[in-house]
């Protein structure tokens, strides 16, 4: 059954080992952040720095696994037919609103949105690593400047995970305007056995 994550907003759930993950693009040019945790012991979780050292590329997409902090396989990708994913960037934060964008009062993010959502499993805001953010567009010049770029995910592009471990996910609908080429719209995700 397909679920859906309204725009700006997240989802946590549960996820058994050998099932999968589908996180489907229903429209356009839509990001979503992603963080994993191990469901017996949450302090075990997703790591940036572990995936792009083992899997020795900064792109991360079908074929490659995700990492944890203690070196072991959290997911790994079956299937990607957008093919362009992030794994450097932080989910945005009140503080990316106020520091990049210059933006003043409240401003719905990822961040806010993992971690509310992933309380309800004991998981607290500085658990919260730096997510696998999928279909999000950056690029970076011969001398490491970074940028973000309209994402080239089209209508009905996904992305399918398979589960290595008993897993507790959290998962967004981006709500940082460059991210999303300057609209939000949902994002769907299916669990399959």
């Amino acid at each position: 059954m397909i679920q859906k994550i309204d725009k700006q907003s997240g989802e946590a759930f549960s996820l058994k080992k050998g099932q999968k993950l589908k996180v489907i693009s229903p429209e356009a040019e839509q990001v979503s952040d992603m963080v994993l945790f191990n469901a017996n012991d949450p302090r075990e979780k997703l790591s940036s720095g572990k995936t792009l050292d083992f899997e020795e590329s900064i792109l991360i997409t079908k074929g490659n696994f995700l990492w944890s902090n203690r070196s072991q396989k959290l997911m790994e990708i079956l299937e990607d037919t957008n093919g362009r994913n992030d794994f450097l960037l932080a989910p945005c934060s009140p503080e990316t609103f106020e520091i990049m964008y210059d933006h003043k009062g409240y401003h719905p993010s990822c961040f806010e949105n993992l971690y509310k959502n992933l309380k309800k499993f004991g998981i607290e805001p500085d658990d919260v690593p730096t997510a696998f953010n999928i279909f999000m567009n950056v690029q970076f010049d011969s001398k490491g400047k970074l940028s973000v770029d309209p994402p080239l995910n089209k209508a009905g592009d996904y992305i399918l995970f398979e589960a290595k471990m008993d897993l507790i996910i959290g998962l967004t609908a981006c709500s940082a305007e460059d991210s999303n080429n300057g609209s939000f719209k949902p994002i769907h995700f299916e669990i399959i056995d």
